[in-house]
């Protein structure tokens, strides 16, 4: 009969058997004797019939041990021999093959029977030894204290980051009755996406139900896998806003402010974050969409706008997560209606950088949007800028948002503070409180204040809909800023007197130079009273500031309050000029016949509120069914913004005693404003300690420049505050703040706090405006000066809590830095293979890994991020040649926006440990993997085991029959087609990942099917590894892939069927495809002994050291450079393999052939 060779992993190795005669070389000891060839044949196992080169010796039946014992031949006998086998079948005699299964031909000759046995003892010796270190089980002392050490650290790690440094929650929920108008003729005439996509109209029930475009258009876009009933919560308040308040101010409605249209876009819970082509066809169908949304209002049937007003030429965006994206990208796409968008909102979106980086296309996407969104604000004149009219506000949750890092949602690096910036909701006056992913749409307070602002910014008189860009940036100042930050503009300049003060002439209300009012009750003269500070010269020593801080409301003019602030000048009154100039006329002089008359201004719009910090108050912020907390109103002015006028005056308008207290005073600002200089190194060995004296202004503020990192936290305690006699005011408040981007965090009644930051963060671009020295962080300390002790201050480096911060900066490392460990693993596995004919197991070579390559390799890596930090905090070099700046300004300074994407993104050498650090963690983390993965394969084993258990009433000669060996493959021509038909599916309909996954899984059975072949038999325990050790390496790629398929089955799901324009390229998966096809047949990898071997080690390491430098930000190039190895690694497999014509059409021929008859069963 004829038998053709099925390329098993038996007739590979044969426990390590037939055809690796040749390969292996003597049993001499491997790195310091640890390895040695064990090999042990089962008497059950079929023997394979195989054709091997360069041997000529009889054909005998053969025993693997005796094999080893004889095989002690010159090395220059062990070159590599063909391990596979041959597509032509071996002509057998007469069916003897199954008649006598003795006689079969074998490829050398047995020793004699006296040789085997004293081989078999000379081994005997050292079999512990050997199948300590062949089980794949196996682990060092060094190995398991490094993985346990590891995962602890890991665990401490997410520990700090579940439970310590916690910012408080303090949303209070909204309420709403929403119902949605689908615009059904957005149809297939108008976009491509109409059968995937659709928009709605948003009308509030029993509020405004008209479905009637009659306001300003505002467009929400949804994020990531986002509902466009998202929407609900804003456009709520907004109809009931205007409904209950707006529609009845004349001032408002006259100025141009109308009800807002918010229209919401059902996108289906497309999933962008994960994929560039999903990101840009949403904003190719959002354009289209604002074209359609613009045209409602022209046509009559479906608007209810007065005619005399211009025709809207422009929407508002307000976007949520990646719909901030999807917004700033619709104004690079094609089909972008120039000046369509002049004001986008965004909330926890990623701006600076994509979330994760595991698809092209959306890595070329930002860096797209990026690039032009920077270019065009570098231009020197605002003709060429075609974003010259846009704002673009990003405001971030903070460390609540465990979903998109709040750094990334800063616009430092992407637009100039005149047309954009980013802030926290812990700074927003009113709001106050961190917010997570999702609660920033619902949470009410937040709300209210982003829907105040939109109304501001509103003109229905102009056919952009908003006011000119310079005041939409100021009126988002004044809603998003605390009111305290440099860029905050003060009103009161800009203002004419409004009120005529009249006083006596022999009023002693006036204070003295230099002294502080201090009012402990309202009403205590049972008539009104105003105290007049006198303003001192410009240019006093020292740098003079005023600052007030009330608990009570400071009333505008005309309110009939308690306090009024007014900055007041002598108005001498002539005879026959009149003193109906004022709208307000403030007599308090009584019935003195002289009297003083000033001139005042009202400082109301400029009050600043803060969070009241009381005895009985623990949190800036109240909840849900708690009693509304009255902020406390704080003014502040420099002394140049007040020089114009000779005193504050503080009106006391109560007429009967009423609680309530007011400190006002002007300050040094050398005595209020420290700055401490103190490294980082200084302030984790040492802390910082501030002792703030008795005689204190109002306001104190310490800046430390070196607290700047986001991957820090600090513990701050304050002493308790002592007071005399009287009794304290207020107890201690405390804001800290940076001012790039805008953060600050309020803490009241403040004893201790958890102090950390959104500030310099991994991976960050630097920002288009270069700074020289960094700000760092300030605190600013509002205490009792009536008190008159000292308050001693101290601030701690929180270790344990600045461990948490690494969870959201550095969890995407997971996704490479692991494969650096991997890949060293491999390369060790296949040098000691190519070397001796082991292919160790995983756990062994990680085991010389530690004590060898990876120390070395994280040493290298750590040089490289300080040498990679200190050129970071090195100024941007000046263009000076001509060649290479011959388009551009020859002064100007070139911004690299990469710098920070290497390694760890680290921008500071203190942190050169984050290198080690994280290496560390990727050890354990690969090790528990590793046994992971073992563990599942041993449990596939054993229920393979149990699903092919032969039955007990077989005859035993049936029974032989009836045992397959655990590689039982199917035929050529079947893996061929299978092969076939999964790529061209692949090039055609599924996208290359899907394939990714089905090779995974195929990994996974040939893993399960080696195990058990290497346990029944005792031996082939070097195919078990090279096939675990390649799935190990498939796994690390498998989650770079996996979004990509998420976002395919979504598409399914949703019966979008039209395939991705990208991920269909075959090369990136065939070499995959045909590894793992290959490996299903159970052939092992021939051994390299050439100089070829190097080129192996060589891909290896430079898979390792790209997965450390460039993963993170290129994480999806590491599944190309493994796709390289893979079709490496089937050149190796190929080149073994005789391939003829012949044997390549033998492929096609009928399965009959095969089962030809074997001949007479006795």
């Amino acid at each position: 009969m004829r038998r053709r060779s099925t390329g098993s992993a038996a007739e590979e190795e044969g426990d390590d058997s037939i055809v690796n005669v040749d390969t292996y070389p003597s049993s001499r000891p491997v790195t310091g004797g640890r390895y040695a060839v064990e090999e042990n044949i089962d008497p059950a196992a079929p023997i394979f019939h195989t054709k091997a080169r360069h041997t000529n010796t009889p054909k005998v039946s053969l025993d693997l041990d005796s094999r080893r014992s004889i095989d002690h031949r010159p090395s220059t006998a062990r070159s590599r021999i063909s391990t596979s086998t041959s597509w032509r079948p071996i002509e057998s005699r007469n069916g003897q093959m199954d008649k006598n299964p003795s006689a079969e031909p074998t490829l050398i000759d047995l020793s004699p029977k006296e040789a085997i046995t004293a081989d078999k003892m000379a081994d005997a010796r050292q079999n512990s030894r050997r199948s300590r270190f062949r089980s794949p089980w196996s682990c060092s002392l060094l190995t398991f204290v490094t993985t346990v050490t590891s995962l602890l650290c890991l665990a401490t790690i997410l520990q700090s980051f579940n439970t310590r440094q916690l910012d408080n929650k303090g949303c209070r929920m909204s309420y709403m009755r929403p119902s949605f108008a689908k615009l059904s003729d957005f149809d297939t005439e108008h976009t491509r996406f109409a059968s995937k996509y659709s928009v709605y109209l948003y009308r509030e029930g029993q509020v405004d139900e008209d479905t009637k475009v009659k306001g300003v258009p505002v467009l929400f876009i949804p994020g990531n896998a986002g509902s466009y009933k998202q929407v609900r919560p804003i456009a709520a308040e907004a109809a009931t806003y205007f409904h209950d308040v707006l529609r009845h101010d004349h001032a408002a409605i006259a100025s141009g402010t109308r009800n807002l249209d918010f229209f919401t876009v059902d996108f289906n819970e497309d999933i962008t974050a994960f994929h560039g082509q999903t990101m840009l066809d949403q904003a190719e169908y959002l354009n289209e969409a604002i074209a359609y949304i613009l045209s409602l209002y022209h046509d009559p049937r479906r608007s209810n706008r007065d005619p005399d007003l211009p025709d809207p030429t422009s929407v508002i965006i307000l976007g949520h997560s990646m719909g901030g994206i999807v917004a700033r990208t619709m104004l690079v796409m094609p089909n972008y209606q120039s000046n369509s968008i002049n004001t986008i909102i965004t909330m926890s979106a990623p701006h600076a950088r994509p979330p994760v980086s595991f698809d092209a296309e959306i890595v070329r996407t930002y860096k797209k949007i990026n690039d032009y969104w920077r270019q065009a604000y570098s231009q020197k004149w605002a003709n060429n800028n075609p974003l010259w009219h846009v704002t673009l506000i990003s405001i971030a949750g903070g460390g609540l948002d465990t979903v998109v890092p709040s750094d990334y949602s800063s616009l430092e690096s992407l637009v100039p503070d005149t047309h954009g910036f980013t802030v926290f909701t812990s700074s927003v006056p009113g709001v106050w409180t961190g917010m997570d992913h999702q609660a920033i749409l619902w949470c009410d307070q937040f709300r209210k204040v982003v829907v105040r602002s939109l109304y501001d910014v509103v003109d229905v008189n102009r056919a952009g809909q908003t006011k000119p860009r310079a005041d939409r940036m100021r009126v988002f100042k004044r809603w998003y800023l605390t009111g305290m930050e440099t860029v905050a503009e003060k009103t009161l300049s800009q203002k004419e007197p409004t009120t005529l003060l009249t006083l006596e002439d022999n009023s002693n209300s006036i204070i003295a130079q230099g002294e502080r009012l201090t009012l402990r009750r309202f009403g205590q003269t049972h008539k009104p009273r105003a105290h007049l500070l006198p303003i001192p010269p410009q240019g006093s020593p020292g740098g003079k500031r005023f600052t007030l801080l009330t608990d009570q409301r400071i009333d505008k003019p005309g309110d009939s309050g308690k306090l009024e602030i007014l900055f007041c000048s002598v108005f001498p009154l002539h005879p026959g000029q009149s003193a109906t100039l004022f709208s307000m006329n403030m007599d308090l002089s009584g019935d003195s016949s002289g009297s003083t008359r000033l001139a005042c201004k009202n400082a109301a719009t400029d009050v600043i509120s803060l969070p009241a910090s009381t005895r009985t108050t623990k949190k800036p912020f109240y909840l849900d069914q708690e009693e509304e907390l009255l902020p406390f109103s704080y003014l502040q002015y420099d002394l140049e913004d007040i020089a114009e006028h000779q005193f504050v005056a503080i009106v006391d308008k109560a007429i009967v005693p009423t609680p309530g207290w007011v400190i006002a005073e002007f300050s040094d600002n050398v005595q209020s404003h420290r700055i401490r200089s103190l490294s980082l190194r200084r302030l984790l060995a040492f802390g910082m300690k501030i002792k703030l004296p008795p005689s204190r202004p109002l306001v104190t503020e310490v800046k430390v420049p070196a607290l700047h990192s986001s991957l820090l936290a600090y513990n701050l305690e304050l002493e308790n505050q002592v007071c005399g006699e009287e009794a304290e005011l207020f107890t201690p408040l405390l804001r800290q703040y940076i001012s790039e981007p805008y953060e600050s965090k309020y803490f009241v009644n403040v004893k201790q706090a958890n102090i950390n930051l959104h500030g310099v963060s991994p991976f960050m671009p630097p920002p288009l405006r270069n700074k020289a020295i960094q700000d760092g962080l300030s605190f600013q300390f509002w205490t009792d000066p009536t008190c008159n002790s000292s308050i001693k201050i101290s601030l701690k480096v929180d270790i344990r809590g600045s461990l948490g911060k690494l969870v959201m900066r550095y969890r995407t490392v997971f996704a490479a830095f692991p494969l650096l460990i991997v890949a060293l693993v491999l390369r060790k596995q296949f040098r000691v293979y190519d070397e001796t004919g082991i292919f160790m197991a995983f756990s062994e070579s990680l085991d010389l890994c530690l004590r060898q390559s990876l120390p070395l390799v994280l040493v290298a890596l750590t040089f490289l991020s300080i040498s990679l930090a200190k050129a970071s905090t090195q100024p941007p070099q000046t263009s000076s040649n001509w060649l290479w700046n011959w388009g551009g300004n020859s002064t100007e300074s070139q911004i690299d926006f990469t710098k920070n994407d290497l390694l760890v993104g680290s921008q500071d050498p203190f942190f050169w440990f984050m290198v080690p650090l994280i290496g560390f963690v990727c050890v354990g983390v690969c090790v528990a993997l590793n046994y992971a993965t073992l563990a599942i394969t041993h449990l596939f084993s054993i229920v393979y085991g149990w699903l092919g258990a032969r039955p007990a009433w077989l005859r035993n000669d049936d029974k032989r029959r009836a045992a397959s060996p655990a590689f039982s493959p199917s035929t050529p021509r079947r893996r061929f087609l299978t092969t076939a038909v999964l790529l061209f599916l692949v090039s055609t309909v599924i996208p290359y990942q899907f394939a990714y996954l089905v090779a995974c899984l195929v990994q996974i059975a040939t893993s399960t099917r080696a195990l058990r072949f290497a346990r029944e038999t005792h031996s082939n325990y070097n195919f078990y590894n090279y096939a675990h050790s390649i799935l190990i390496l498939m796994l690390w790629i498998l989650p770079i892939n996996l979004p990509i398929l998420v976002v395919w089955v979504h598409n399914l799901a949703v019966h979008w069927l039209t395939p991705f324009s990208s991920h269909h390229n075959v090369l990136s998966i065939m070499p995959f495809v045909l590894l793992v096809e290959t490996l299903t047949s159970g052939r092992m990898v021939p051994r390299v002994t050439s100089r070829l071997r190097h080129l192996t080690s060589i891909f290896f390491f430079c898979i390792a050291i790209y997965a450390a430098v460039y993963g993170v930000t290129y994480a999806y190039m590491l599944h190309y450079l493994v796709n390289f190895v893979a079709a490496w690694l089937v050149a190796i497999h190929s080149s073994s393999s005789p391939w003829t014509f012949s044997g390549f059409s033998s492929i096609f021929e009928p399965d009959g052939g095969n089962e030809r008859k074997r001949g007479k069963t006795p």
